[in-house]
C-alpha cells in the first residue's frame, strides 16, 4: 500500500512538472511578444493568429492521440514521444524570420503537445484513488504549470531575452523538455487497460461524438471552451496591454505576470482539493465570478501603481482552479474508465479548437479596431460565462455524493 502511494505521488508530480515544462514553451511566445512584435512589425491581429494557430493543431492532435491511446493501451510511449517532439519544435520559433515562419513553427508545436494532457490525466485516473482524484488532477494540470510556466516563466524568459535576445530564449526554453521525456521513460509504467463493462452504455458503444449526448460532458466542454478562450486572450494580450497602455517596463511586466503563477500555485491545490469536499459545482461558480476581478482590476486602476495589479491577479488566479475540474475531473467521473482518454481528448480538443483558435483572433481584431482594452473586456465576459454555465452542472464529487446518500 505504501509503495502504491509513493508511486501515485511520483506520477502526479512528474506529470505535473512535465506539463509545466511544455506550458512554459507554449507561453514563451506571449511573454516575448513585446520583443518580437516591433522587430517583425506584427499587428495585433497577427499576434492573435499565431496564438490561435497553436491551439488549432493542439486540438486536432489531442482528439486523435486520445483515441489512439485508448485503442493501443500504450500511454507512456506516446507521452514520451510527444514531449520530445514538442521540445524540439519549440526551438524552431527562434529560427523564424517572419510571420509565416513563426506561424508554421507554432502549428508544429501545437501538433506535438496536443496529446500530452489527455494522456497525463488518463494515467492519473488509472493510478490514483477516486477520493483524491480532484486534488491529483488539479496538481497535474495546474501545479507544475503555475510554478514553471506562469510564475518563473515570464521572469526567466524576459530576463534571457533581455540579456541574450528573444531567439536564444526560445532555444533555451526547449532544453528542459528533453530531460522530462527521459524521466517519464524511466519512472512511469503503463497501467493495464480496464475491461469494458458487459452491458455497455450508449456513451461507451458510440464514437467520441456520442459523448456529447451527456449533459454533464457537454457543459464541461462549454466551460472548457470559455476557460481556454480566457487564458489564451490573457496570455496573448495582457503583456502588450501592460507595456503599451499601462506604460510598465518589460521587466516589471514580467513580475506582474509571474504573480499570476505564484498565486495559482496555491490555487492548484486549494480549489480542486476544496471541490473534493464541498463539491465541484459551488467551487466552479465562485471561481468564475472571481475571475472577473483580473481584467476589471487592470482596466479600472490606471494611475494607481502596480499594487492593485497584484491584487487583481491574485483574485483572478482563482479561476485557474476550474481548468482541471472541467477538463478532467468531472468528465472522468461520468464515463466508464475505458473511454477516459477519448472523453478528455474531446473536452480538451474542442476547447482548444473553438476557444483557443477563435478567441485570440477575434480579440486581436478588436484590439486593432478599438484598442488593447478590448481583449480585457472580452476576458471579463468570458469569466462571467464560466460562473453561469457552472450553475447548470450536476454534482459528481464522490465524497459529496456519499454524504448525500447517507443523509437521504
Amino acid at each position: 500500500m505504501a509503495e502504491d502511494k509513493r508511486y501515485q505521488w511520483t506520477l502526479i508530480l512528474l506529470l505535473s512538472f512535465n506539463f509545466g515544462v511544455v506550458f512554459f514553451d507554449r507561453n514563451a511566445f506571449s511573454f516575448l511578444a513585446p520583443f518580437i512584435q516591433p522587430e517583425m512589425g506584427l499587428t495585433n491581429f497577427q499576434i492573435g493568429l499565431i496564438a490561435g494557430a497553436f491551439s488549432f493543431t493542439w486540438a486536432l492532435a489531442g482528439l486523435g492521440v486520445g483515441r489512439l491511446s485508448d485503442y493501443l493501451g500504450r500511454r507512456k510511449i506516446i507521452l514520451v514521444v510527444a514531449t520530445l517532439v514538442f521540445s524540439l519544435a519549440s526551438a524552431l520559433s527562434g529560427l523564424a524570420g517572419g510571420f509565416v515562419a513563426l506561424l508554421a513553427a507554432r502549428l508544429l508545436m501545437g501538433m506535438a503537445e496536443g496529446g500530452i494532457m489527455p494522456i497525463s490525466q488518463t494515467l492519473i485516473v488509472a493510478e490514483v484513488d477516486p477520493e483524491r482524484r480532484g486534488l491529483a488532477q488539479g496538481i497535474t494540470q495546474n501545479f507544475g504549470a503555475n510554478i514553471i510556466a506562469n510564475f518563473l516563466g515570464p521572469i526567466v524568459i524576459v530576463a534571457i531575452a533581455t540579456a541574450l535576445g528573444w531567439r536564444n530564449a526560445f532555444y533555451i526554453a526547449a532544453l528542459p523538455g528533453l530531460v522530462m521525456g527521459a524521466l517519464i521513460a524511466w519512472l512511469v509504467h503503463d497501467p493495464p487497460m480496464p475491461a469494458r463493462p458487459a452491458a455497455a452504455t450508449a456513451r461507451a458503444r458510440g464514437g467520441a461524438w456520442a459523448l456529447l449526448g451527456d449533459r454533464t460532458i457537454l457543459l464541461c466542454i462549454l466551460i472548457s471552451i470559455v476557460l481556454v478562450a480566457y487564458l489564451v486572450v490573457f496570455a496573448a494580450f495582457m503583456p502588450l496591454y501592460l507595456v503599451q497602455v499601462r506604460g510598465i517596463d518589460k521587466q516589471t511586466m514580467s513580475y506582474v505576470l509571474s504573480s499570476f503563477g505564484l498565486f495559482s500555485i496555491a490555487v492548484a491545490i486549494l480549489i480542486p482539493g476544496a471541490s473534493d469536499f464541498v463539491g465541484r459545482r459551488p467551487v466552479a461558480v465562485v471561481a468564475g465570478f472571481l475571475g472577473m476581478m483580473l481584467p476589471l482590476g487592470v482596466l479600472l486602476t490606471h494611475g494607481t501603481g502596480t499594487a492593485p495589479l497584484y491584487l487583481s491577479f491574485a483574485l483572478g488566479s482563482i479561476l485557474s482552479g476550474v481548468f482541471p475540474m472541467a477538463m478532467a475531473t468531472i468528465p472522468s467521473e461520468v464515463v466508464d474508465p475505458a473511454r477516459t482518454a477519448t472523453t478528455l481528448s474531446l473536452t480538451m480538443g474542442l476547447s482548444e479548437i473553438i476557444g483557443g483558435v477563435c478567441a485570440p483572433v477575434v480579440a486581436g481584431y478588436f484590439a486593432d479596431v478599438a484598442g488593447l482594452a478590448a481583449p480585457l473586456w472580452i476576458m471579463a465576459t468570458l469569466s462571467l460565462a464560466v460562473a453561469l454555465l457552472a450553475l447548470l452542472l450536476r454534482e459528481t464529487a464522490p465524497r459529496v455524493l456519499a454524504r448525500r446518500a447517507r443523509a437521504g
